[in-house]
């Protein structure tokens, strides 16, 4: 059996274990150690990896970057940033048709710029949109759909932990990876209202509970006034974090790494203003952002040690010669890569999917001249649509987890989705066949 066999069998072991319900790191773990005692035909070289890899893998002062950031969206979380957003957009969107979803859309892109996390979008805006948006007239699936739809912005909008994550598997900068992300991040946006207001206008039946509504009802206008005054003191918070932050970065004046730790703190100041910050709920943001960055420190040292298992497999080598004789081309790999992370998007969480594929594929694309910039953006995109997709579905489950109200089922919000979906596709194809989209300011 040679070598590129084991490396097949392995790959496909690991997949196998995961679904069998393995953590994906201890998957990483125990495919990677034996891949590579299988290979060397040596235990004692297999430690020796382990245990440089252990010490290596996330030696760098870069890593930093991951806790940090991750401290600074549970702490905007707290501070009810994310409620005020909303609240704003709601006033001046209350005109447009299907408002309230244009609004939850338009705040979920803003508190996607702070926080980078799909899942926590989703539990805020699901307290927050979901009840004002029912109050409304909205149904009540299209409402929980439209909150688990705009809420992937969190994983394309930088700062994003998936987009942190690549960067460090595919050794990209990582603030190339945040400047990359956001073009496709403002298409998906304003594709999602364009989509929410064409849906509404065309099958209004599908948005409203009573779709022979007034007009007048139908575009919000009932919606409480907001005093500039006050619209002005709910975003300046936001919009500090944002130029601060993305600002600084996008300057050169902060590392990501600084940018993260400048943005924590100034999260930490804005939920002490707004006294939303005690003790208890200080000890509870400190615990989960542990609980968080280790476990994605320690999901980058198993991915690492993975990829170095598959080198020594020669894996990567022999696909990409695979590719080369297929004849596909640089295009043709980006669409087959897109529909196998589409497919595994049915079965693996977001992560699980980059720690396996990016090993094996970057390196690919980069022999193919592709741009990885261009390729992780791609890559995350395929990967965000695995969000909304059945049976896995994370922040469907997340919004109907959060939502709890047994009228709405798990199945309603999943179809609910399906015009996010079509117009994520959409723009993954256009950033497939428009490389400049993604590396226009690189």
């Amino acid at each position: 059996m040679t070598t590129l066999t084991i490396g097949l069998l392995l790959v496909c072991a690991l997949i196998a274990l995961v679904l069998l319900g393995m953590q994906i790191a201890y998957a990483l773990f125990t495919v990677a150690f034996a891949g590579i005692w299988i290979i060397r035909d040596n235990i004692g070289l297999a430690f020796r990896m382990l245990e440089l890899t252990v010490y290596s893998g996330i030696a760098d002062y870069l890593f930093a970057t991951i806790p940090l950031f991750v401290l600074m969206g549970l702490l905007v979380s707290v501070s009810n940033v994310g409620r005020d957003t909303f609240e704003v957009a709601e006033h001046l969107l209350r005109r447009v048709i299907c408002g309230l979803g244009v609004a939850t859309v338009a705040a979920n892109t803003i508190f996607a710029a702070v926080t980078g996390v799909s899942i926590a979008s989703a539990a805020v805006f699901t307290r927050v949109a979901v009840p004002e948006m029912r109050r409304h007239g909205y149904r009540a699936s299209f409402a929980a759909g439209t909150v688990a739809g705009s809420s992937v912005l969190g994983m394309l909008i930088p700062p994003s932990l998936l987009l942190i994550i690549y960067g460090v598997l595919a050794e990209v900068s990582i603030g190339g990876m945040f400047i990359a992300g956001i073009v496709p991040g403002l298409l998906l946006a304003g594709g999602f209202v364009t989509m929410l207001i064409t849906v509404t206008a065309l099958f209004p039946g599908f948005v409203l509970t009573d779709p022979g509504a007034s007009r007048e009802r139908r575009l919000d206008r009932d919606i409480d006034p907001m005093p500039a005054g006050q619209m002005i003191g709910k975003l300046i918070p936001i919009v500090l974090l944002v130029v601060l932050v993305l600002g600084g970065l996008y300057t050169g004046y902060f590392t990501p790494t600084e940018a993260g730790g400048v943005g924590a703190f100034g999260a930490f100041l804005v939920a002490l203003s707004r006294r939303s910050l005690d003790r208890h709920k200080l000890w509870q943001v400190m615990k989960q952002t542990g609980v968080i960055s280790v476990s994605i420190l320690l999901l980058l040292i198993a991915a690492s040690f993975y990829s170095r298992m598959l080198s020594i497999a020669g894996l990567p080598n022999a696909i990409a010669g695979l590719v080369s004789d297929t004849g596909l081309g640089p295009f043709g790999f980006l669409v087959f890569c897109a529909l196998i992370i589409l497919i595994m998007g049915m079965i693996l969480d977001s992560t699980s999917i980059l720690l396996i594929m990016v090993p094996i594929t970057a390196p690919i694309a980069q022999s193919m001249g592709i741009d990885l910039s261009h390729f992780g953006i791609v890559i995350v995109i395929a990967v965000e649509i695995g969000l909304l997709t059945p049976p896995f579905g994370i922040s469907v489950f997340t919004v109907h987890n959060t939502l709890n109200d047994p009228t709405v089922s798990v199945e309603q919000i999943f179809a609910a989705t399906l015009p996010f979906i079509a117009v994520m596709l959409c723009v993954l194809a256009l950033v497939i066949l428009m490389p400049g989209a993604a590396t226009v300011f690189l």
